[in-house]
C-alpha cells in the first residue's frame, strides 16, 4: 500500500494525574530535577534509587537505577525535550539498561518503548500543583492498547510516588 494511502492509527488515551503539594513551586521543581533530592523519594514505594545522573537541558539525560525490595535492579531514563524552569518539563521516558540503552519494560513486553511526558508545576494556593501527562510515541497498536490498559496501575504507582514526594517535602521544609 502506498504511504499516502495508509490509515493513521488512533492515539492512545493520555494518562494524566495531578497532585497538590504544600511546598513552593521552586522546591517542588528542585525535588524533581536534582539527584540530591530524587535519591530520597523517586520511584515506586519500597524501591531505593541506587544511581542518578541528570543533565537538565533539551537533549540532556536523566538516567537512574532503582533496587526493588527483592533485590532486583531496574533502570530508566528520560531524554529532555523542553526545560522551562520552574514551570514545565517535556521528556521521553524509556526503560533502560545500565548503559542508558533503551530496553523493554521488565514485566510487560508490550509496553511502549517511548512515552512522552509533560510535567507542569503551577503555583496554587500557597503550594504547587504538579500535573503529569503521558502519551506513548512511536507505538504499535498493541503497545497503545497495553498503555491504555495500564492507567489504573499508573495511577496507583504515581500515587505512591507522590506520597513519598509529599513526605520528603515535609521533612525538608524550613
Amino acid at each position: 500500500m502506498p504511504a499516502a494511502a495508509k490509515t493513521s492509527l488512533p492515539d492512545a488515551r493520555p494518562f494524566i494525574i495531578t497532585r497538590r503539594f504544600d511546598a513552593p513551586r521552586d522546591r517542588v521543581w528542585q525535588a524533581n530535577t536534582e539527584c540530591r533530592h530524587l535519591m530520597h523519594w523517586w520511584g515506586p514505594k519500597g524501591f531505593t534509587m541506587q544511581h542518578c545522573t541528570i543533565d537538565l537541558r533539551p537533549g540532556g539525560l536523566f538516567h537512574y537505577g532503582m533496587r526493588s525490595p527483592d533485590g532486583h535492579t531496574m533502570w530508566g531514563k528520560f531524554i529532555y525535550r523542553e526545560v522551562v524552569a520552574p514551570e514545565r518539563l517535556v521528556f521521553v521516558v524509556s526503560f533502560s539498561d545500565q548503559a542508558a540503552g533503551v530496553t523493554r519494560h521488565p514485566m510487560s513486553p508490550t509496553w511502549p518503548l517511548e512515552v512522552q511526558s509533560t510535567t507542569t508545576f503551577a503555583e496554587e494556593a500557597g503550594g504547587t500543583a504538579l500535573t503529569i501527562s503521558w502519551a506513548p510515541i512511536n507505538a504499535t497498536p498493541e503497545e497503545r492498547a497495553t498503555f491504555d490498559a495500564g492507567h489504573a496501575g499508573m495511577t496507583q504507582g504515581f500515587t505512591g510516588t507522590f506520597d513519598q514526594l509529599a513526605a520528603y517535602l515535609a521533612q525538608t521544609a524550613g
